[in-house]
């Protein structure tokens, strides 16, 4: 598997290289030279694999044997990909993929723990240690930390923004002490992102430091987040009614994945970015303009992204086509009062509880049905409900059972540092960090 920078196609990369690294030094992002295609009886048998077997077949179609022997692919993805990824039917047409069953209670979980496991097997016979920094917006940060707490050689630093997280979302990610450090920033989620590729990009942290990226923008939370496109796609009764799927957005990392999963022969007929009032693709697919701007506070706080790194990589596999990629995926946003009634008529229909995410989706694709009633949809449901219980109790009326791992974060001592929207702050600090 070789990779090229967005902004360097003719330059050619190792995976290793592309994995450690994070973000290539011209501030593009890695992308595989080539995307192959599934052998089309593994697509027609699916319904024989178990979703671990999926992940290798997958993630070994994507990586060389040269990048990642056979021997040492299998245990990685055994450790990383060891939870489910049920399908809910609400309807014979509506579908949702729970993403939260992993051990940060997110979509996330699947990205950072085969990151984990596979920037460890690269970072073997390194003798000075690997600084990973992520920036998040409410999930990212709790599925790193638990992806890479205790990891040897590698310590994490997750900045996050003040006060735009969910409580428990926050306890995830400033509870866990050892090699993760939390940092507190009096900003927004694209002022944290801006902090960590600028830092990347920094030649004195450079002499100081190996750095490298958990975020999205890191190839190898890519890779896993195509495994349970496939996952969802065995679990359908009926695979002849075309399949759309509605993807709560943010840094479009998780459609991207999804594209990617279609490219390799999986059947999707539609995909739709559903996002929040950040809805900064979807008015590109509508105009053919992408004109980012700062991030506004949300209910689905995961989505808070003025300016989504991945629309680059989404934006190179269709060579930058407008008229291409509108075919593949539609967009639509939609703002907290229609996410509040989201969460209200999907409980009060289907006696289901979704998250904010969730919720968007779910109004996505019921919109998009109006006008294609012979589809099927499935809906990522990246969360589990419970991370936002107040929004979600309040419009159901009825308590959300939290997860006992979940709970016990509940008297836990937060421990951050706080820092101003400062990168000189942030650097002078880091270059001290130990």
């Amino acid at each position: 598997m070789k990779l090229y920078s967005t902004k360097s196609p003719k330059q050619l990369h190792s995976l290793k290289h592309a994995v450690m690294k994070g973000l290539p030094d011209d501030n593009g992002l890695f992308m595989p030279e080539s995307i192959p295609t599934l052998p089309i009886d593994f697509i027609q048998s699916i319904a024989h694999y178990s979703i671990e077997e999926i992940a290798y077949h997958v993630a070994r179609t994507l990586i060389s044997e040269e990048a990642i022997p056979s021997s040492d692919l299998k245990p990685i993805i055994n450790k990383a990909v060891n939870f489910p990824a049920p399908i809910v039917s609400l309807e014979n047409d509506l579908h949702i993929l729970e993403l939260f069953h992993g051990p940060s209670l997110a979509f996330k979980d699947f990205g950072a723990r085969f990151m984990a496991q596979t920037m460890s097997y690269f970072n073997q016979k390194e003798e000075k240690d690997l600084v990973i920094l992520v920036a998040t917006s409410g999930d990212t940060g709790g599925a790193v930390g638990a992806g890479f707490l205790n990891t040897p050689g590698i310590k994490v630093i997750i900045l996050y923004p003040s006060g735009k997280v969910s409580d428990l979302q926050e306890k995830q990610l400033t509870t866990l002490g050892n090699n993760i450090q939390a940092i507190e920033v009096n900003g927004t989620f694209d002022d944290c992102q801006a902090m960590v590729k600028r830092a990347f990009l920094d030649q004195d942290l450079k002499e100081v430091h190996r750095l490298s990226s958990a975020n999205s923008i890191n190839i190898a939370r890519l890779i896993p987040q195509t495994f349970y496109y496939f996952e969802a796609y065995k679990q359908l009764k009926d695979k002849s009614t075309p399949i759309v799927f509605s993807v709560p957005s943010g840094n479009f990392g998780n459609l991207t994945a999804g594209l990617m999963a279609k490219r390799m022969g999986l059947p999707v007929h539609q995909f739709i970015a559903a996002t929040n009032s950040n809805d900064v693709v979807p008015q590109y697919l509508k105009t053919g303009s992408y004109i980012p701007r700062p991030s506004v506070r949300t209910l689905s706080n995961a989505m808070d992204v003025g300016n989504p790194s991945n629309f680059d990589r989404m934006d190179d596999l269709y060579c930058s086509t407008w008229n291409n990629i509108k075919k593949d995926i539609i967009g639509k946003g939609y703002d907290d009062t229609q996410t509040r009634q989201g969460i209200k008529e999907v409980f009060e229909k289907y006696n289901y509880t979704i998250d904010p995410h969730g919720a968007v989706g779910y109004l996505a694709y019921k919109e998009y049905q109006k006008d294609n009633p012979n589809t099927q949809g499935i809906i990522l449901e990246t969360a589990h409900p419970s991370k936002f219980i107040d929004t979600v109790e309040n419009e159901i009326n009825t308590k959300v059972t939290i997860p006992t791992r979940l709970a016990e974060l509940k008297h836990k001592e937060k421990v951050a540092l706080f820092i101003e929207n400062d990168y000189s702050q942030f650097k002078d600090w880091l270059i001290k960090f130990k």
